[in-house]
């Protein structure tokens, strides 16, 4: 007969890893991972360039840890160390490159839809987070400027003439970053930053006032042009400029269609409804990380999500 799990945990982020090693500890024995992407932490790979900040806690606010991971701020490789020595344990089943297609639930089983398999278990913890999927502008990019549009920091060069859009402490850092190589240009449509960390602020403006790179607040682009193979970018005070490339760092999103496939109900809002334990209206379903919180950012938060669903799991048993 098939293998029946105590828990499937899909994402490979902290919430996962934390549900994940938390589970182990406190008694349940069949687990299972399941991670889209050929290794765990997807986001921190992907998205944080080579020797950058991972703080424990989002925008400097202090959560306290309350289970058993004692997660300090690092850099991205010894967060990926940490990581990697949590689940350097062969009996937490794991499966990489495989997508979650959707979650059906038959009497108090769970039936996991892989593309190349099926999995059964009583539990299940959606920790995908949100940055899967960056957030777009509404406007319309030009499908010839796309060699020339990033979401992350993939094909960046040296020597380029760059935008970043964003305001949040990624957008911060690329573009701190980048501008020691390149000739950066910030865009925040607000006057000022409300999202960074005291570090990276205090930072920018250096960098600003040491004209090491541009800050253009105050102004959001309307449209994106294609001039002679470079990225015209048109701003809503009536000025424009020309860039090599344009780097977009303003955030994920939800992937509500996924959520709505595994058994997730939403409010009028078009939030995730959950209880105070994390569980959907799905028993046995929980959320957790920024999946659930909605705002990225906090390993911490993450974490202590997964601890506290581990423990509702094993009161209900």
């Amino acid at each position: 007969m098939q293998q029946i799990y105590d828990l499937v945990i899909i994402g490979g982020g902290p919430g996962g890893i934390g549900a994940t090693i938390e589970a182990k500890l406190l008694g349940l024995d069949k687990i299972l991972i399941i991670e889209r992407g050929n290794n765990h932490s997807q986001t921190i790979r992907k998205f944080y360039k080579d020797n950058k900040r991972v703080d424990k806690d989002y925008k400097g606010k202090v959560t306290e840890l309350t289970g058993s991971i004692d997660f300090k701020d690092g850099t991205k490789e010894s967060t990926l160390d940490y990581f990697d020595q949590l689940l350097d344990n062969d009996e937490i089943d794991t499966e990489f490159n495989s997508e979650v297609e959707k979650i059906k639930k038959d009497k108090d089983i769970f039936q996991i839809i892989t593309a190349r398999a099926g999995y059964m278990s009583k539990n299940v913890i959606i920790a995908i987070g949100t940055m899967g999927k960056p957030n777009k502008p509404d406007y319309k990019i030009p499908p010839s400027l796309r060699p020339r549009i990033n979401f992350n920091l993939d094909k960046c060069s040296s020597s380029e003439k760059l935008l970043m859009v964003g305001g949040g402490n990624s957008a911060a850092e690329y573009a701190i970053e980048l501008s020691k190589t390149n000739t950066v240009t910030l865009n925040y449509r607000r006057d000022k930053f409300n999202r960074l960390n005291e570090i990276n602020e205090k930072i920018i403006y250096e960098y600003n006032g040491q004209e090491k790179l541009r800050l253009r607040m105050g102004t959001d682009i309307e449209l994106l042009e294609n001039d002679k193979g470079l990225v015209k970018v048109n701003f809503n005070d009536g000025y424009y400029t020309i860039y090599d490339r344009v780097i977009y760092a303003i955030g994920g999103t939800t992937p509500i269609d996924f959520l709505k496939l595994c058994g997730i109900s939403f409010d009028k809002n078009s939030k995730p409804e959950f209880d105070d334990n994390f569980e959907s209206k799905t028993k046995g379903l929980y959320l957790a990380g920024d999946i659930a919180v909605q705002s990225g950012g906090s390993i911490a938060i993450a974490l202590n999500h997964a601890r506290h669903i581990i423990e509702h799991i094993l009161k209900q048993r």
